[in-house]
């Protein structure tokens, strides 16, 4: 078969399907996307470039719409141009989010869509005013409706959608669920995955070493920013330092902002620094920016209480990820997590709000042995169960089979 993906970061959310063709080896794959060093052998990567961005007279709300646009426009003109060449999809695959998908339909006006919806937006119930500490000002509600652009023109393409969470699948309007297929994603567990010796010997992180005696606490985060609760893990670090003077904690993310508003000034890092000066320790709070993935996973294998937050919002691949390392994990207590945490079976829930509460969870999992030892069991048992990602790709398989059939 002949298939075409498109993402503008290659290769995005459909890392484990194409890499299940390729592995097939009797597929023909395309990839549309922005230039970038990913490479998978076997996989055509075809590059696109978006000419300019958003005039800046163009209406703040509109200003997202309008990149959507000239993106969907750079896509087609590249698509033309692969299909002069005598390629013809038996199927598109693509990523809603961004508008790539929104003009394929004038290139190749028949072949079967499947389109990843990631998240229809509220101004109220889901991220929105979740956090009073950064409320999103009402005059901003047009940009967030208007974020839905691309979701509506998405939903009337005529082809088919999945999305991977039942959370996720719950923002979309009822009468566009009918169009979605929930397609639970998967991890690798033969990569992620425990390791007893990794909990023995000493972890070196940027320069800094991790003794085997040492209790470490981990967080992951694209970007270190309200959204992902990096305010709030800050805040609990001061307790949780008096508490055991063994502990370090190493907290993984990039300066940029990757979800919410940015600070008025510097970066959230620096905010948080300078409220909480010298209440913390920096030879014990570790920050080494973004990191290797094979760094990631030392760091979830040797982890004793990884932490995760977030607001009601679209779970990140490292909650995923650490379940599957069989990590003892602190979450918040939000509905996209409760997908995948249950409270005191894999895992524990804390208020997002109240840092104390998570001082005092993470110290419970790094005191209570006997707890430690079955959440960590509990948790890669729950990965074997929901997350194996040979059992996404049969999925993702069997519904391509579908789409295709129905044309």
């Amino acid at each position: 078969m002949k298939y075409l993906f498109v993402h503008q970061n290659f290769p995005g959310q459909f890392l484990h399907i194409v890499r299940h063709l390729v592995a097939a080896g009797k597929h023909e794959i395309v990839f549309l996307t922005e230039p970038n060093d990913n490479v998978i052998p076997g996989v055509r990567k075809v590059p696109y470039r978006v000419r300019r961005l958003a005039a800046p007279d163009t209406h703040p709300a509109a200003r997202e719409f309008d990149v959507a646009l000239r993106r969907a426009d750079a896509v087609a003109r590249t698509a033309q141009g692969i299909r002069r060449l005598g390629y013809e999809p038996d199927i598109v695959i693509g990523h809603h989010g961004w508008g790539e998908l929104l003009n394929i339909r004038d290139v190749w006006p028949k072949a079967p869509l499947l389109g990843y919806m990631e998240y229809f937006y509220r101004v109220d119930g889901q991220d929105v005013g979740f956090d009073p500490e950064h409320p999103l000002p009402a005059a901003d509600h047009p940009r967030v409706r208007a974020k839905n652009a691309v979701n509506l023109l998405a939903l009337q393409l005529g082809g088919h959608g999945q999305t991977p969470t039942a959370w996720q699948f719950g923002t979309y309007p009822d009468w566009a669920q009918r169009q979605i297929t929930l397609l639970p994603e998967g991890v690798d567990l033969s990569v992620c995955k425990p390791s007893a010796a990794a909990r023995r010997q000493p972890l070196d992180v940027g320069g800094t070493v991790i003794a085997p005696h040492e209790k470490l606490v981990t967080y992951v985060a694209r970007g270190l920013e309200p959204y992902r609760g990096y305010h709030v893990i800050m805040r609990a670090l001061p307790h949780l330092l008096r508490a055991r003077n063994d502990v370090r904690v190493v907290l993984v993310g990039g300066d940029d902002v990757s979800y919410g508003a940015p600070p008025r000034e510097g970066t959230w890092r620096q905010v948080m620094q300078d409220e909480l000066k010298d209440a913390i320790d920096p030879a014990r709070v570790i920050h080494p920016g973004k990191v290797p993935y094979e760094t990631h996973l030392q760091l979830l294998r040797r982890s004793d209480a990884h932490v995760y937050l977030t607001y009601p919002f679209v779970i990140s691949w490292s909650l995923r990820e650490a379940l599957a390392a069989g990590c003892a994990v602190v979450a918040s207590d939000v509905a996209p997590v409760r997908e995948f945490i249950t409270h005191k079976r894999n895992g524990l829930l804390a208020s997002f709000f109240d840092p104390r509460d998570l001082a005092d969870k993470i110290l419970r999992l790094l005191e209570d042995k006997t707890l430690s030892a079955r959440l960590r069991r509990n948790a890669r048992a729950y990965a074997e169960r929901s997350l194996d990602v040979r059992d996404h790709v049969k999925a993702y398989a069997a519904l391509i089979r579908k789409v295709i059939a129905v044309g």
